[in-house]
């Protein structure tokens, strides 16, 4: 066997500048906080001003802009006060998301709409600004965190699943423009994280971590092999991996992180 193959338990990242949504918290805190402490100057995007700056205080390689993402022009105005301040970004990170659940016919339009606003139409404003830039400088990386429900069916989940499985392929199709200028575009897609989110989730009388892992009949959802539920640091790991060198010949792929729950 050789003695020249690389290792993979260290991804390689370029030093250069990283933008990554949802990172006041979650799985967007943990992604931002791995990144700059790989040593990437990283611009920490999220709605909630208060929580973004107590993380961000955390590293000194953490900036916090604070951004809505359903903001159209707001994206824009933010994308080039990162690149004025801190320099080109070569890197993206999208994983600000919401979750409304409710049965498929029950869902209210408020529900509904803000459920694409921001897991589909921001993560379109954002990619877009950003990408238009890498397109120029032939170089750059971008990794979407979705979820599972994008192509396995979940009851209660209909808004949620169908904002993800539209953005998804929107992420493929925009892998398939960029790829001739040496531009990647994947996504990971978690299954049930230990985050706030899913916490909440289960206070709104969905379940337990108990019983995703052991899953439901009654709802046609399988468990998890793993017996475990993801960690927030398993699903920056994977975001990590994509970005890197060690992932230089994959783009419009789709990384499911999820405990082999959809038995993919």
């Amino acid at each position: 066997m050789s003695s020249h193959l690389p290792n993979l338990s260290d991804f390689h990242l370029h030093p250069s500048i990283a933008l990554v949504t949802g990172a006041a918290q979650g799985i967007g805190a943990v992604v931002a906080a791995t990144l700059a402490g790989r040593g990437l100057t990283v611009a920490a995007a999220d709605i909630d001003g208060a929580s973004l700056c107590d993380m961000c205080a955390s590293h000194d390689n953490l900036h916090p802009f604070v951004l809505d993402l359903r903001d159209a022009a707001a994206v824009v105005e933010t994308v080039e006060r990162a690149e004025r301040e801190l320099g080109a970004i070569d890197y993206l990170v999208n994983v600000a998301g919401v979750l409304y659940t409710g049965g498929a016919i029950d869902a209210s339009d408020e529900d509904w709409m803000q459920s694409f606003a921001v897991n589909t139409h921001g993560v379109f404003f954002l990619t877009r600004a950003v990408a238009r830039r890498m397109r120029e400088r032939r170089r750059g990386a971008i990794v979407t965190v979705g979820s599972n429900a994008a192509s396995t069916p979940r009851m209660g989940m209909a808004a949620y699943a169908a904002s993800k499985a539209a953005t998804a392929q929107y992420i493929r199709c925009l892998g398939l423009e960029l790829a001739e200028y040496g531009i990647r575009c994947n996504l990971v897609s978690p299954g049930s994280t230990d985050t706030e989110m899913q916490r909440r989730y289960w206070r709104d009388g969905a379940g337990s971590a108990e019983q995703v892992i052991r899953g439901s009949l009654e709802k046609f959802r399988l468990g998890i092999p793993l017996r475990k539920l993801a960690q927030p640091e398993d699903i920056a790991q994977a975001v990590l991996f994509l970005l890197s060198d060690a992932a230089g010949h994959i783009t419009m792929q789709d990384l499911v992180v999820d405990g082999g729950a959809t038995l993919g």
